[in-house]
């Protein structure tokens, strides 16, 4: 298979990376101390129509592959990871969603502007009491007349403070398991709907994480996503496109930790030479290089595969198992080699490190993809 990227991926690769290194770097650290959402930052990528590139254009979208989406969130992660997820979201696990599942009244009323960059989305899957466990779900459903009713609560939601539109997913009949989940769009403005607390994480501090709560929230039944009863399916289906994003975003982790240790090892000097010129410091570089390439070319087969057509639930959690893994190491090592200083916020390294563990763990965390993986072995 041919991974050669096309003049039109290098192109919004090229643009991204200068976006990335004059809009969104220079404040990075500093947004990341001070928990700040980018806002700025983000407005300006739908402004650019980054924030819903995959939709198809007649919806307000560049009708772009899965190749340069995962391209765009690579560059973005690789100075801040936190507006590298915020995009992801916003294309992979609302976008996709409605635009693979909604009816065309949803399409132009919601998609259409997440598409062109005027809302946000959030995707409301994980609660307090389940995790792995999404089909335990506690937040419940229930049908009169025109409308549902929907009461519960939803935690560790990416863009759960800024988000205009939420995919929320709940069940209409706890005895039915996962058969009785469905998933409703969600206006944040509805009476009930309102935001718990902010989430104070180790890394990605710059992305809003926060518990929403639904009480009583009226939605009408034109809102219903898909059909009663296969929300779970719709979900699974959202998060295996999700999967390739979060996989882009590791890269870009693991991609900024290289870059930053090689310019370090470049300068740094010890016993009279550059310390890369020690086998101890270019092995763990070679190392770096070679993770980030093999899991590069994951993340390109799982997102050729769905612009193909095929399967891909596989191919998404092998990218995300391993891009995943190699975030944490290449970041890992990055601060070795930087040392006592790879310990001090003077350098990135250690956000790296703090970012770099998340991707290991939210939508679906590595042992939930080694069970997917496994269970394609088993058909």
């Amino acid at each position: 298979m041919d991974f050669k990227l096309t003049e039109e991926q290098i192109q919004i690769r090229d643009e991204i990376r200068r976006f990335a290194e004059t809009e969104i770097a220079p404040d990075a650290a500093g947004r990341d101390e001070q928990e700040k959402f980018a806002e700025k930052q983000i407005k300006k990528l739908g402004e650019l129509g980054y924030m819903g590139m995959t939709v198809s254009s007649q919806y307000g979208g560049q009708s772009a592959d899965t190749v340069a989406y995962t391209l765009v969130v690579e560059e973005l992660s690789k100075v801040d990871a936190s507006v590298g997820v915020a995009l992801s979201v916003n294309n992979s696990l609302v976008c996709y969603g409605l635009e693979k599942f909604g009816t065309e009244t949803q399409k132009q009323k919601y998609l259409v502007p997440l598409a062109t960059g005027k809302a946000l989305g959030a995707y409301c899957l994980s609660e307090p009491g389940t995790g792995s466990d999404a089909g335990n779900m506690m937040t419940v459903a229930e049908k009169r007349g025109d409308h549902y009713i929907i009461s519960g609560a939803k935690n560790f939601i990416t863009n759960g403070i800024h988000a205009d539109y939420l995919i929320v997913f709940v069940t209409l009949d706890k005895k039915a398991g996962t058969k009785g989940v469905c998933a409703f769009i969600v206006e944040r403005n509805f009476p009930g709907v309102s935001v718990g607390k902010k989430e104070k994480k180790l890394g990605i501090r710059s992305s809003d994480t926060a518990m929403l709560n639904f009480d009583g929230v009226k939605v009408p039944a034109a809102n219903l996503l898909g059909q009663e009863g296969k929300g779970f399916s719709i979900a699974m289906a959202i998060l295996d496109v999700g999967r390739i994003g979060i996989a882009a975003q590791a890269l870009g982790i693991a991609g900024g930790a290289l870059a930053a240790a090689v310019k370090y090892a470049k300068e740094r000097r010890q016993f009279g030479q550059s310390i890369i010129d020690f086998q101890a410091i270019n092995f763990m570089l070679a190392d770096m290089a070679m993770e980030i390439d093999a899991a590069r070319l994951l993340i390109y087969q799982a997102a050729v595969a769905k612009d193909s057509g095929e399967k891909f639930s596989v191919q998404s959690a092998k990218a995300k198992l391993y891009a995943s893994r190699v975030a944490v190491d290449c970041a890992v090592k990055a601060v070795q080699i930087f040392g006592g200083a790879g310990y001090l916020k003077d350098y990135p390294v250690e956000r790296y490190m703090r970012d770099a563990k998340i991707t290991e763990i939210y939508e679906g965390t590595s042992e939930i993809q080694k069970l997917v993986i496994a269970r394609g072995l088993m058909t």
